[in-house]
């Protein structure tokens, strides 16, 4: 299926992606971590998107799952980006960014959290392709925190 001519500026992002990363923030443990990240589309002016992440141990063995989300990436006129993200823990985003030729920049327009959520304000994200990698990084808001990195990743195409 063709993929809708909207979606050109972020085409680069369809397929599989994996690979490692690492996190930490002033009120966790640093850590490292595997991630899956999913790109998809069915012709429609939006990519669906899914991400799976898992603690790795010294070795780089997985030990247990860490976060999921899943969304849309809805490309709009002039290179501007929406995304729509939902995680389990009860928190849903929506970020706006742009996208300049293999850059990514996204900030969050709204966050909303169910009452059981942990306190969670405002993020930013980095998506680029480098020299064919997915890399990304994540600057978060939360526990009364102002923005402040809280993970970065380098992942290759597998699909």
């Amino acid at each position: 299926m063709p993929v809708h001519p909207d979606l050109e500026p972020i085409a680069f992002l369809l397929g599989r992606w994996e690979g490692a990363g690492v996190g930490g923030y002033p009120t966790i443990e640093s850590f490292n971590f595997g991630q899956e990240i999913e790109f998809g589309h069915n012709g429609k002016p939006f990519l669906t998107y899914v991400s799976r992440t898992w603690l790795l141990d010294q070795d780089g063995n997985r030990v247990k799952p860490l976060a999921t989300e899943s969304g849309y990436w809805r490309a709009q006129p002039d290179r501007q980006l929406e995304v729509l993200l939902a995680h389990p823990t009860g928190v849903v985003e929506i970020y706006v960014g742009e996208v300049v030729f293999h850059k990514i920049d996204l900030q969050t327009d709204v966050v909303a959290r169910t009452t059981t959520a942990k306190e969670y304000t405002a993020g930013r994200r980095l998506y680029g392709l480098v020299k064919g990698n997915l890399m990304w990084a994540y600057d978060m808001a939360a526990m009364g925190r102002p923005l402040t990195s809280h993970m970065s990743a380098e992942l290759k195409k597998v699909g």
